[in-house]
């Protein structure tokens, strides 16, 4: 491993942005693009003077993607005349018009739908000049929602999944075809693969329906399907004819033969960003193991990704390559020897990964899964935040459960998530299910690299809260009584330790502006349409193990007063999106619903539903935040944060 304070240098593609991720480096990186690309490249090596034109300013995503240095490049060509003089390819970019005076013997135009901008410079070019473009690279048109605009975002609806089978370890994503629910007809299922080594195993499409409906790939079944004995690694997904928007969600859940392997977490989140943050350090007796999937068909060179404490400059590199498309789990303290809980630690990933995923192994046999989030880099100080008080009562909230202190111990870590965050100024409040506030602590403006773990248990017995009852909810909120700024992204850590089975969980979000008619920027966030969401849908995967429960805590938060009551509707679905049951609940303003399964439906409405069941919770009046989670009897329990769309 290698200290180094140095400079980052992140891999020169376009990711995530507040608009959403680029289609360009998802187009080019696609495992099904990846050979055609290897072809073209080889292809363009047997010219003995290649030009590469570069109208779209594209040319340094495909550098940074893959090796050129076979091929002999004699010039670089651009149309912004700004370019001019740049480097690109190691070469001084001359402008397009220039390319009449100069003898090459192919062209190489790094575009898609490149026609029209080969068509303007045809008239340049000699007879014999050979020109390809990344059309060469395309993928066939079935893979296209909108094949008349390659780089349409809806094109490009993938995400990877951390897929394991091994040590009788197992994987199973469920999500459903919620794009049905946007008007989509055609959708379709491309999955490939591959191995901890970046090989593909294996690829194929899974047949969908036209209707909303579950979707489930299990791990064992997969294996059992195609021969694979055994597997740790990265299951790409890309979802054709997409509509309303490509973002792909799933829950994830790991189970295994012993009951203490259990854990859920959500998806990846399909930007490969500079920093994630959120990592927490071993504790005594744990191991940490930072999960890196590649995402790219170029390797992680040694030295290119790193971890330091929060708050520190130092950052340890690993020293080790990564190939494309492979896997590797890193383990903290190798890095970080001395890092311990509550500290907790920057993942330096320089967008060669989507958000990863950490596995703590502690105990006998167990283990959970859990993952980070994207640090964001682009914020600044919002001088604005803090006057909202007078119109948007507690403004950005984070919500959280408290499970039944009796059997759970609720431990609080927030995580700065931005680099602009040298503090976070907050309080915490404490709600029971009833929405009656029982307790508000200034934290105060914390420091970045010092933050303490919050244990929500002490908290209570320490006030003596008997209103508390069996459950309830907390919010993080922002308190400038003692100083200190605000971006809005706003994160937290929350760990749940059962006090019976010895499991824990860990999930992690951000805050937002909830249940007010008045508008911040984007908030309050609206899965579809513009702010302010005011509405509820959230999907709750199900367990077909009758010796498995699935466990559910709703919170309405409010950032002002909103309806007194909640109109909740538990709507129980089949495997093919038919409504067998409903249940309708009503939570109150600030309070929250702990709720399971077997609980809410009995075993004659449960087994009447089939396999491969789901409940959607559906709310026209409020927006609701939902955690989920699988629960094993006294043995082991999952819990994490639930999707919407």
């Amino acid at each position: 491993m290698q200290t180094q304070l140095i400079q980052e240098i992140p891999l020169k593609i376009k990711t995530f942005s507040v608009t959403g991720a680029s289609p360009f480096f998802k187009a080019l990186g696609h495992p099904l693009a990846v050979p055609k690309m290897h072809k073209l490249i080889h292809t363009l090596s047997s010219f003995q003077s290649v030009a590469i034109y570069d109208p779209l300013e594209q040319a340094g995503e495909v550098e940074a993607l893959y090796d050129f240095s076979r091929v002999n490049i004699a010039h670089i060509f651009v149309q912004n005349i700004v370019k001019v003089g740049g480097y690109l390819f190691g070469l001084e970019a001359k402008p397009i018009n220039a390319i009449k005076n100069m003898d090459v013997d192919a062209i190489f135009v790094t575009a898609f739908d490149a026609a029209r901008l080969t068509a303007q410079i045809r008239h340049f070019l000699p007879s014999h000049v050979k020109i390809f473009s990344l059309d060469d690279v395309r993928l066939p048109d079935e893979y296209l929602t909108n094949p008349r605009n390659y780089l349409d975002s809806l094109n490009f609806a993938t995400n990877f999944v951390f897929f394991r089978e091994e040590n009788g370890q197992h994987t199973r994503l469920v999500t459903a075809n919620y794009w049905a629910g946007y008007n989509a007809k055609n959708i379709g299922l491309w999955c490939c693969l591959f191995d901890s080594d970046g090989k593909m195993l294996i690829q194929w499409k899974e047949e969908l329906k036209s209707n909303v409906h579950t979707i489930i790939l299990d791990s064992q079944e997969i294996s059992q399907r195609f021969g694979l004995e055994r597997f740790t690694g990265s299951l790409f997904l890309h979802f054709t004819g997409a509509m309303g928007h490509d973002i792909v969600k799933y829950a994830l859940d790991t189970y295994g033969d012993d009951d203490p392997v259990l854990s859920c977490t959500h998806d990846a989140n399909a930007w490969p960003a500079d920093l994630y943050a959120g990592l927490p350090a071993p504790r005594k007796g744990e191991k940490v193991l930072l999960w890196v999937q590649n995402s790219h068909p170029c390797p992680i060179p040694a030295n290119a990704i790193g971890l330091n404490l929060m708050g520190s400059t130092e950052i340890i590199r690993f020293d080790r390559s990564i190939a494309p498309f492979a896997t590797c789990a890193i383990d903290v303290a190798e890095l970080l020897p001395g890092a311990a809980w509550p500290q907790q630690l920057e993942v330096h990933a320089g967008k060669y990964f989507v958000r990863p995923r950490y596995e703590i192994l502690y105990g006998d046999k167990r283990s959970l899964i859990a993952h980070t989030n994207v640090e964001r880099t682009d914020l600044k100080g919002d001088p604005g935040i803090p006057t909202l008080a007078s119109l948007m009562g507690k403004g950005y909230i984070l919500p959280a459960p408290i499970l039944p202190p009796k059997r759970w111990k609720n431990i609080v870590l927030p995580t700065p998530m931005s680099t602009c965050q040298d503090n976070l100024p907050l309080a915490l409040i404490i709600y029971n299910s009833q929405g009656q506030e029982i307790a508000h602590h200034q934290l105060g403006k914390l420091d970045r690299g010092n933050i303490k773990a919050i244990n929500i248990n002490d908290l209570l017995v320490n006030n003596n809260n008997k209103e508390m009852g069996e459950f309830g909810h907390l919010e993080l909120v922002y308190d400038f009584s003692q100083g200190g700024g605000a971006d809005g992204w706003l994160h937290s850590l929350f760990r749940y330790e059962d006090t019976i089975s010895g499991h824990a969980a860990e999930t992690s979000f951000g805050a937002h502006i909830f249940n007010t008619v008045l508008v911040y920027k984007n908030e309050p966030q609206s899965y579809a349409g513009r702010p302010p969401g005011l509405s509820t849908r959230l999907f709750l995967r199900l367990s077909d193990d009758e010796n498995v429960d699935s466990m559910c805590h709703l919170i309405y938060p409010a950032s002002t007063p909103w309806h007194a009551q909640s109109q909740t509707d538990l709507i129980l679905c089949d495997a093919n999106g038919v409504e067998i049951f409903k249940k309708s609940v009503q939570i109150p303003c600030s309070g929250s619903l702990l709720w399971s399964y077997h609980e809410m439906f009995d075993k004659s409405q449960r087994l009447g539903v089939g396999r491969d069941a789901y409940i959607v919770i559906r709310d026209a009046t409020c927006r609701l935040f939902g955690y989920h989670g699988l629960i094993r009897g006294d043995q082991a329990f999952s819990f994490d944060h639930m999707f919407g769309f």
